[in-house]
């Protein structure tokens, strides 16, 4: 095992609040803030600033207090990996960091290396890429740990590019590297990088993330989604809980709502989670089709958009299609939502705004921002952040 371990003597100040957004589709995992004060109606008079990125990137902005980290690969072969600090209140960048990829930076030309979110637990940045190189830095951009995964297992890569997100549960670090070759999750030790624990995953390759969902006696558990179905993980062991190998997406990744799991994959199909046993299927709606964007459960109603920039709400309940609208597409991004406010913005640039209270929803403003945004946006103390391959955008509240 190859990396690097450096011990500091002082981690930072900050901890990470409810306010803050420290991972992939925020701090419940599923896209739904509980801010108050984020602006529903969006004109170019809401952006508060706009900083240029260095490189490419899919991964979406981390906000912990008053500070953004964002990820971005360049060069000619992505082979140059950013890890940048910009301040939330005017934008300044405040530091970066740069690594040279030691993986393979292939990708498909519309993505790019700097494509998973990272994730941290309020101390820390945990950076992964698609080239299987995962740092770990303070929030002071001190370099604490590296590892790349790929010298340890040269077979784990796919000819289209990695793109899941990492996870931090307690002090360990999940990471997936699932894809047709040495397919893998492993859980990493937070202080150091080493492996805690790891296991072998189906040999296809896979881009979903990896969702907190709730176990026995309060502790919490890690749902990994494959196409051979879904696995329930022990964070602090590896050990597996339960597996259920009813086929589910590689795509887009599972929603979250109370014990219910809203699974992609041939429409939605809504689980009862168990703590210790197999989740219960309680429907199946092939009619609610999640193209790339994962589905977001939002109050009664759940949402997906599918691959002709349709968004369909349904009931939570029993998966009826209550409404469709069709929006300004195509989407990568994973739609987020605050208050009764559904946020989406398309690969063009285009943001859009939806009131999910109305009878058949509706579009409340768009916001144009001319720039390729493949991205799932972040919100954070009031404001809303999102980034394309070139800007980071601060838009503000009301």
């Amino acid at each position: 095992m190859k990396f690097i371990s450096i011990t500091l003597a002082s981690l930072g100040l900050f901890t990470a609040t409810a306010a803050d957004w420290t991972q992939f589709r925020g701090p419940h995992g599923n896209g739904v803030s509980d801010e108050i004060g984020v602006a529903v109606k969006l004109d170019q008079s809401n952006v508060a600033w706009k900083s240029a990125l260095p490189g490419r990137g899919l991964s979406s902005p981390l906000i912990i207090g008053d500070r953004v980290f964002v990820t971005c690969s360049s060069g000619a072969k992505q082979d140059r990996l950013h890890v940048i600090c910009y301040s939330a209140k005017d934008g300044a960048k405040l530091w970066e960091r740069q690594f040279w990829a030691t993986g393979r930076t292939l990708v498909h030309e519309k993505i790019s290396v700097a494509a998973p979110t990272p994730a941290s637990d309020g101390r820390r940045i945990y950076a992964v890429f698609s080239s299987n190189d995962l740092v770990c830095l303070d929030l002071e951009g001190n370099l604490i740990w590296l590892r790349g995964l790929t010298r340890d297992y040269p077979r784990s890569s796919n000819s289209l590019g990695l793109s899941s997100s990492l996870l931090v549960v307690d002090d360990v670090v999940v990471a997936m590297s699932e894809n047709e070759g040495d397919s893998f999750t492993a859980g990493l030790d937070a202080a150091t990088g080493v492996n805690r624990w790891k296991i072998n995953r189906p040999k296809e390759a896979n881009w979903t993330s990896p969702i907190v969902i709730p176990g026995a006696s309060g502790r919490r558990m890690v749902a990994i989604q494959s196409g051979k179905g879904l696995t329930a993980i022990d964070p602090a062991t590896g050990k597996i809980v339960w597996a259920n190998t009813n086929s589910a997406a590689t795509i887009p990744s599972s929603a979250l709502l109370n014990s219910m799991l809203y699974v992609p994959g041939g429409g939605i199909t809504a689980w009862k989670l168990d703590a210790a046993n197999p989740p219960t299927q309680l429907w199946k709606a092939a009619q609610l089709m999640a193209s790339t964007a994962s589905p977001v459960a939002l109050g009664e109603r759940l949402f997906t958009v599918n691959n002709a920039a349709v968004l369909t709400c349904a009931d939570v309940v029993d998966g009826k299609r209550l409404w469709q609208l069709r929006l300004q597409g195509p989407f990568s991004a994973t739609p987020v939502a605050a208050g009764n406010t559904l946020y989406c913005v398309s690969e063009k640039g285009v943001l859009q705004t939806v009131d999910t209270t109305k009878p058949e929803g509706e579009i409340v403003s768009t916001l144009d921002l001319k720039e390729t945004i493949l991205a799932t946006p972040s919100i954070a103390n009031g404001a809303f952040y999102l980034r394309s391959d070139a800007t980071l955008w601060k838009l503000k509240g009301t």
